[in-house]
């Protein structure tokens, strides 16, 4: 048995996200090797206590990183079943988290708020996944 024959013949556009979801990352962390080099931030230091505008740009690449493995063992099982509904809210999800870091970016951290509708495709997914491990156990 092939991979091609086990997975639901719209998982491609689930792959497409994940792709568009490293696109996204490389982006976040290409901006905090840029705002280290004009902020003149040295690693391994993560935060600075001078530039605010710095942080805040460190903080949009770390913050989604924290959530990203959750998003994709969430992502993974809900487009295991429902893969058209898992790519929409994936790409929801991701690209909620480049408007949070041009929010982000502007130095006021308030203004990452921009990005909150990523709540959509990330809770989407989740509840997706609990009604599959539902599904699974027979109690619906």
């Amino acid at each position: 048995m092939e991979l091609l024959d086990i997975l639901p013949p719209r998982f491609g556009y689930v792959i497409l996200t994940y792709l568009y979801s490293w696109i996204m990352l490389t982006y976040l962390g290409v901006k905090v090797g840029g705002a280290r080099k004009k902020y003149n931030v040295k690693y391994p230091t993560m935060y600075s206590d001078k530039e605010q505008v710095f942080n805040c740009i460190q903080r949009a690449h770390q913050n989604t990183l924290e959530v990203y493995p959750q998003w994709l063992v969430f992502q993974t099982i809900a487009a295991l079943v429902y893969p058209t509904a898992a790519a929409v809210l994936g790409a929801i999800w991701v690209t909620s988290r480049f408007s949070y870091a041009w929010g982000y970016y502007t130095g006021d951290p308030a203004k990452r708020m921009h990005g909150v509708y990523g709540y959509i495709g990330l809770f989407g997914v989740i509840f997706l996944s609990i009604s599959i491990a539902l599904q699974l156990l027979g109690i619906i």
